[in-house]
C-alpha cells in the first residue's frame, strides 16, 4: 500500500524488504530492481539526510522547480529537466529549494547490472546531476514504475517495474547522445539525411554548420560511434535495404538513388557491410 508522507497529491510505495530479498534471488530482478518509488508535487520543505548513504542507488527526476543536493560534502543545484543519481553507499542529503520547491519523480534501485547502467548514464559521486533531454519520456516511465508498484508487489509487477527502470536509464543515455534541435550536430545529421543520393565532403559540411572538421568528426564519433562519412554511408545503406525490401526496383536503380553511379561498386560496398550481395539480401526470408 502507498505510504503517506504529507505532500498534497503525492504518490509513494515501498516494497517490503522481505519481498526485496526474495526478488534478489530471481533471475531478472536480481539484475535490476525498484525497491521504493514515488511522486512529490511542489514538495515544499522536502529534506532528506543520509550521512552514510543507503543500500540502493537513488534516482530523482526534477520535473519542475528546483532543489539541491549535497554529495560527499559538495553542494549541487538540481533544476528542472535534470536527474540526480546517487550511487549506493554514498553519503548524501537533498531537498527542495525554499523559493521554487521541486516537483520530483523518484525511485531507489539495486541490482548487479546497476553499476554499469549508472556508468553508461555518466553519473557518479563527483557528477551526480545530469541533464535529461526528453523529460516527457522520463516522466512517463517513472509514472509507469509508480503505477505498477502501487498495484502490488508481485514478482510480475517487480519485473515490470525493473523493465521500465532499465528503459528509463538507457533512454536517458540514448537521448543525451542525440543532438539538441538546432545545434551543429543536429543540423549536420539532417543535411546528410536529405542527401542520400550524393556524396558529401566533411570540410564542406563543417563549414555549413559552423564548426571545424575535426570538431564535427568528434561530435559524430561521440553520438554514433563512427565518423561523418560512416554515418552518411549507414544512412544510404539503410535506404538501400528499405528499397530492396519494399520495391521491385533494380539494383542499378537503387544504387543511383543512394548515390552510387556505379552499381558494381555499390554491390561490392553492400556486400562488405552485409556479407551478402543486394540480390542475396533481397531474397532472404525476413520476419
Amino acid at each position: 500500500m502507498p505510504i503517506q508522507e504529507g505532500f498534497r497529491n503525492q504518490r509513494l510505495t515501498v516494497v517490503p524488504r522481505r519481498v526485496v530479498a526474495e526478488a534478489n534471488s530471481r533471475p531478472v530482478t536480481r539484475r535490476l530492481m525498484v525497491t521504493d518509488t514515488g511522486y512529490y508535487p511542489v514538495a515544499a520543505d522536502h529534506l532528506m539526510n543520509r550521512p552514510h548513504g543507503i543500500e540502493e542507488a537513488v534516482l530523482i527526476l526534477c520535473a519542475a522547480g528546483t532543489g539541491w543536493a549535497s554529495i560527499d560534502g559538495v553542494q549541487y543545484r538540481v533544476g528542472s529537466n535534470a536527474a540526480l543519481l546517487i550511487p549506493r553507499g554514498t553519503p548524501h542529503a537533498y531537498g527542495a529549494s525554499a523559493d521554487t520547491p521541486w516537483t520530483i519523480w523518484w525511485c531507489h534501485l539495486r541490482g548487479t547490472d546497476l553499476p554499469e547502467l549508472i556508468e553508461a548514464v555518466g553519473a557518479g559521486p563527483s557528477r551526480p546531476v545530469i541533464s535529461v533531454r526528453r523529460l516527457d519520456r522520463a516522466v512517463a516511465l517513472l509514472d509507469e514504475i509508480v503505477t505498477v508498484l502501487e498495484r502490488d508487489h508481485s514478482p510480475a509487477s517487480l519485473m515490470g517495474a525493473a523493465g521500465a527502470a532499465w528503459k528509463l536509464l538507457t533512454q536517458i543515455v540514448a537521448d543525451r547522445a542525440m543532438p539538441a534541435p538546432g545545434d551543429p550536430l543536429q543540423r549536420a545529421m539532417a543535411y546528410l539525411a536529405e542527401r542520400l543520393d550524393s556524396t558529401v565532403r566533411v570540410a564542406d559540411l563543417a563549414a555549413l554548420v559552423g564548426v571545424s572538421p575535426s570538431h564535427l568528426s568528434a561530435l559524430f564519433r561521440r553520438a554514433t560511434g563512427g565518423g561523418v562519412l560512416a554515418h552518411h554511408t549507414a544512412l544510404r545503406m539503410a535506404q538501400a535495404r528499405n528499397l530492396l525490401d519494399t520495391t521491385d526496383a533494380t539494383v542499378a536503380d537503387i544504387a543511383r538513388e543512394v548515390g552510387y553511379p556505379d552499381p558494381f561498386y555499390f554491390s561490392r560496398h553492400f556486400r562488405r557491410m552485409h556479407e551478402a550481395s543486394p540480390t542475396e539480401y533481397r531474397n532472404r526470408a525476413k520476419g
